[in-house]
């Protein structure tokens, strides 16, 4: 497959891209791009979260994670329902109950000024670390196939993936990402199941068939109950995916700006559970794909492995074309999925929790959303170039570590919140938030040593829990 052939293919789909976002920008208002004025149909925005969570992240890590880790990220899966229903009956009725746009503002409305600027900064942390992550994953694998070849720097592979976000994002926001997230999903969705189709075909064996061999093989092992100290151990998988559901999605502006889009609370706890029970589904679907992958590779003797198993899988001279072009499109899909709503979380954040927008002429407001969304395309383009120096191992397991320490203090904030009573002295939340994760990286690093164990995503849970601590230290006494 040539990369003529690739490029042809991705500005025919930027094309569509392009053109559904003339179709969906004819208002430009805030309003329209940061909630999509609240019309949104439930189903839709359902549908298009499956893209926006999964992203090319799972695309290419998790099929690549099975040869080290086996079916043990669908303990993770199935704490992630648990998350989902805490989303749907705890936080989601907060949220349309105090009409919020940005999330965060409860955080003003319950502890003070810096508790709120502390959780926004904190999102802002996360969101463009993840969104990074995932952009870094699509850049890279563009760079391999296509632009390698043409001697363009990587840095310019960046910069041209931001560009073609920004150009379909920058005039609508939410209204135009709740369509091309489905759109982006049923692409990426499809690719899959090709992909599975013909790797399977290859290897000659039916879909029947090859679901059996995959039953079969080693890889296949879910539920993890001998080793305390193993990052595989069920109660930590379950319980670190349920949380990682909480700030991932519940406590993350860029989800939650889709679910506030909906007409009403009803209509977005329809969404929040029908989306999650498709993605168990579709992330036992592709840690199924990886199993294949692995026992493809090994009878034609390919080496390759991790996050570069499905490329090279997928690229194979045995493989027809399509199953190429379908892995392209499929991982473009999933990667702008999740990282066009990012910037659009990203820029609805920053006007709204930092530069309070909302107090600026309606004229006004518009220049800074657009300078904003300019600037955090650039912050962005940054970020990746800076990934691509440091990053030495799986991208899944990259984000879910950086998870861990940046959302911690938002878990913290959120359950202080929302099960006690207490005020606190707020400017003292700015320390607490600062030294949690600091603690908790002293943890990580002990705890092998000293105890005999060791953390894994679970990390997320004791950030959180020091966090909540620290706010019981600086409440305010009752007089």
């Amino acid at each position: 497959m040539t990369p003529t052939l690739i490029i042809t293919v991705l500005v025919a789909y930027f094309g569509f891209l392009i053109f559904i976002s003339k179709l969906t920008s004819k208002d430009q208002g805030n309003e329209s791009f940061f909630v999509g004025k609240r019309q949104s149909p439930w189903y839709i925005v359902a549908f298009g979260m499956i893209g926006a969570s999964l992203s090319g992240v799972t695309f290419i890590s998790v099929p690549g994670w099975v040869a080290s880790s086996q079916f043990s990220y669908f303990q993770m899966v199935l704490g992630y329902l648990v998350g989902y229903a805490v989303i749907a009956t705890v936080l989601m009725p907060l949220y349309y109950k105090l009409n919020l746009t940005s999330i965060y503002t409860y955080l003003e409305d319950r502890f003070g000024f810096w508790s709120y600027k502390s959780g926004a900064f904190y999102f802002i942390l996360s969101r463009t670390i993840g969104a990074a992550f995932r952009l870094f994953l699509v850049a890279n694998v563009l760079q391999i196939l296509v632009f390698d070849a043409w001697n363009i720097p990587f840095a310019v592979t960046v910069a041209l993936t931001i560009a073609l976000i920004w150009l379909y994002t920058h005039k609508a926001g939410i209204r135009t990402i709740i369509w091309t997230d489905t759109l982006q999903t049923l692409f990426m969705l499809v690719a899959v199941v090709l992909c599975f189709y013909y790797v399977a075909d290859a290897m000659n064996f039916s879909l029947s068939l090859a679901v059996e061999q995959i039953a079969l093989s080693d890889y296949s092992k879910i539920f993890f109950f001998d080793d305390l100290s193993s990052p595989s151990f069920f109660p930590k998988k379950f319980f670190a995916g349920a949380f990682l559901a909480i700030v991932m999605t519940g406590l993350d502006q860029d989800m939650m700006q889709k679910n506030l889009s909906c007409a009403t609370i009803k209509d977005a706890q329809k969404n929040m559970f029908w989306f999650s029970i498709v993605l168990v589904f579709v992330n036992l679907l592709f840690l199924a794909l990886g199993a294949l992958l692995y026992m493809f590779a090994s009878s034609v003797g390919i080496s390759a492995s991790g996050d570069d198993l499905f490329a090279t899988v997928a690229m194979h001279q045995s493989m027809p074309v399509a199953v190429g072009l379908f892995f392209i499109l499929g991982l473009v899909a999933a990667a702008y999925s999740s990282a066009d709503s990012a910037l659009t979380a990203l820029t609805t954040s920053f006007c709204v929790d930092f530069l309070s927008i909302d107090k600026k002429e309606e004229a006004q407001q518009i220049r800074v959303r657009k300078r904003t969304h300019i600037l955090f395309s650039i912050l962005l383009f940054l970020v990746i170039l800076v990934f691509k120096l440091i990053n030495d191992q799986s991208v899944v397991s990259a984000l879910f570590k950086v998870a861990g320490y940046t959302y911690g203090p938002l878990l913290g904030m959120y359950a202080f919140g929302l099960f006690t009573s207490y005020k606190i002295k707020d400017p003292l939340i700015v320390p607490v938030v600062i030294m949690a994760p600091i603690l908790t990286y002293v943890l990580q690093y002990i705890a092998p040593l000293y105890w005999g164990f060791s953390f894994g995503f679970e990390l997320l849970i004791v950030n959180g829990i020091l966090s909540f601590l620290g706010m019981l230290l600086i409440r305010e006494r009752s007089k």
